[in-house]
């Protein structure tokens, strides 16, 4: 678009120089040779007027001089002045015989070189300015040594017509310029339509969305480019189910081993005075390592089943009960504290989903950043904003966009203990909310999680 207006504004700049150029100065040459045949004319009938018709001159070849004319007797010059025809000229003015004859304007604004070349004879002409008006003075000898008559022609039309025809060339040139520009979007837009569509359903794709397609297979210029990207999307978008499936199957499989073992575990804990003193701590490392299995379990179920394409239900809940349940019973303790303005703030939610973003960030503080500090929910954002502060030593800048990746854990803050699917699936709980989610660092330390979800007052 700026290609286009940039072209435009650079050959209709071009253009109104050129015509600038050409038409002032023919409208400039035709006044003024206008001028100077008016000034001629009246000076040839001021000449009759006062020394009658020519005498006849004598041939060259004879190098005789031509006799000088004399004034017809009773020839005034004023009388004379007032009987030649009415022109455009503002002035007129006789020198004769060493004295000035003015019918209008004074000789002493006409240039000394303008009458030195007038009474020299030749015709000359200049521009100056009489009473701050712009006027052209032109002399013409009257056919004796040393006398010539002069005239000024006002140039107040010229200037005006010339200054309308520079401001009706800028206005074509910005004109032409806005067009260019109008042009230039309406062709980019066109042109750039297809990639714009292609960047759209890449983004979705990106975003998670696997069934986004491109609709412009039978575009002649992205009809390749289109089939490519629509057949690797389905491709992936089959992968990744199948990926969730296996995941599932599997998770479930170990599901009951995995409670034998855990019930198996609880049996020996409770008897753990019983058993020798040799034996109770690598007791205490495999019950922490079902733990940490069981917890991978339950986190693999619930990330199969979103990519699965579990669409789970909505209803209107009210926030600040769902968090602070969830919150408390998750720390063990009241840790939630509810501003008055999100009180009454509701959300079409999935409960389960919800429930599960605020408790895995809560076990995350208790287990793997010295604990909750405080849970908290006000209004602001895009609706509400929570907020889970914890007591570990922070998460540095450069981790943290990849601390809700899959298996995407901090190296420097402690959290290198978890399976690291479970910020993935608060993520992703959040991102199905139409919520955002990220890290900053409060002035007390630690860490803090902000979520902002799009709640309204019910």
């Amino acid at each position: 678009m700026l290609a286009y207006g940039l072209l435009a504004l650079g050959l209709s700049t071009v253009l109104a120089i050129v015509t600038w150029g050409v038409v002032s100065d023919y409208l400039t040459q035709q006044r003024e040779t206008s001028a100077v045949t008016v000034t001629e004319d009246n000076a040839a009938a001021l000449r009759y007027g006062l020394f009658g018709p020519p005498e006849p001159c004598p041939p060259v070849r004879e190098r005789v001089e031509c006799p000088s004319p004399t004034l017809q007797p009773g020839a005034t010059p004023m009388h004379v002045m007032n009987s030649l025809p009415s022109t455009d000229a503002a002035a007129s003015m006789l020198y004769l015989e060493g004295d000035w004859y003015a019918l209008t304007g004074k000789p002493s604004d006409l240039p000394p070189d303008l009458i030195q070349a007038a009474i020299g004879g030749s015709v000359a002409q200049r521009r100056i300015e009489v009473g701050g008006q712009p006027v052209l003075a032109v002399g013409v000898p009257i056919g004796r040594q040393g006398e010539a008559f002069f005239e000024w022609h006002p140039l107040s039309a010229l200037d005006n017509t010339l200054r309308s025809l520079k401001i009706t060339l800028i206005a074509a040139a910005i004109a032409t310029a806005l067009a260019g520009l109008a042009v230039g979007r309406l062709a980019s837009t066109l042109a750039l339509r297809p990639l714009a569509e292609l960047t759209r359903v890449a983004d979705a794709v990106a975003r998670g969305k696997l069934d986004a397609r491109l609709h412009a297979e039978n575009d002649k210029d992205l009809g390749g480019l289109a089939r490519s990207f629509n057949q690797t999307a389905a491709d992936l978008e089959r992968r990744v189910a199948a990926d969730a499936r296996f995941a599932g199957d599997v998770s479930h499989e170990l599901r009951t081993p995995l409670m034998t073992m855990l019930n198996s575990m609880q049996l020996i804990q409770n008897h753990r005075a019983e058993l020798p003193a040799a034996v109770r701590e690598p007791v205490e490392l495999l019950g922490d390592d079902l733990e940490r299995f069981r917890r991978l379990v339950v986190d693999l179920l619930e990330i199969s089943r979103d990519d699965g394409g579990d669409r789970g239900s909505r209803e209107i809940v009210r926030i600040a009960d769902l968090v602070r349940a969830a919150a408390d019973a998750a720390a063990g303790r009241e840790v939630t504290v509810v501003e008055p303005g999100a009180e009454g703030l509701t959300l079409q939610a999935d409960k389960r989903r919800l429930e599960r973003v605020i408790a895995n960030l809560v076990e995350n503080a208790e287990d793997h950043a010295g604990g909750c500090k405080g849970v908290g929910v006000a209004a602001g954002g895009l609706g509400v904003v929570i907020t889970v502060d914890d007591a570990g030593p922070g998460i540095p800048v450069e981790d943290r966009a990849r601390i809700f990746e899959r298996f995407g854990r901090g190296e420097t803050s402690g959290r290198g203990r978890g399976v690291g699917l479970g910020l993935a699936i608060v993520a992703r709980h959040v991102q199905w909310h139409h919520g955002t989610i990220h890290v900053t660092a409060p002035p007390d330390g630690g860490a803090r999680f902000v979520i902002e979800l799009p709640a309204k007052i019910s």
